[in-house]
């Protein structure tokens, strides 16, 4: 059938956007420092666009060994580079959680008068129990 074209086909990997607007936990665990790879840069940018993006999103970013730096109040970085300690206070501002490993801010002699506004001191348990009631647990 000369002329004819087959029908186009839409892209199998593109996903319609949608707003999640029932209630959804999402545990976010962070593990690697806040610069020199991008992971925990990566991971904040999901979780400022899931808050974007759901409206019921309960969010809960842990930090844990080197992440825990992330936290550090006053950072100062190059005009134009990502300053993870803003993103942070972000998730805060959005309503989400950010808590810090206690003992990990221990090993790094890190105290909690240096921690950036909005972060909390945590515990073992205390991620044991988000991991727990979460219905998304997402490590970097």
């Amino acid at each position: 059938m000369a002329g004819r074209r087959a029908p186009r086909r839409s892209n199998p990997f593109s996903f319609p956007l949608r707003k999640e607007t029932s209630e959804v936990k999402t545990l976010i665990i962070l593990n690697d420092p806040p610069y020199g790879t991008e992971r925990t840069y990566n991971g904040l940018r999901l979780a400022l666009n899931l808050q974007k993006m759901s409206e019921g999103l309960e969010l809960t970013v842990f930090l844990m060994g080197d992440a825990v730096a992330s936290a550090k109040a006053g950072q100062q970085t190059p005009n134009g580079y990502y300053n993870v300690e803003r993103m942070l206070r972000g998730v805060a501002k959005r309503g989400g959680k950010v808590l810090l490993c206690g003992t990990c801010m221990d090993a790094r002699g890190m105290k909690d008068e240096e921690m950036a506004e909005g972060g909390k001191r945590s515990t073992l348990d205390e991620l044991t129990a988000a991991t727990l009631e979460s219905q998304r647990v997402l490590v970097f």
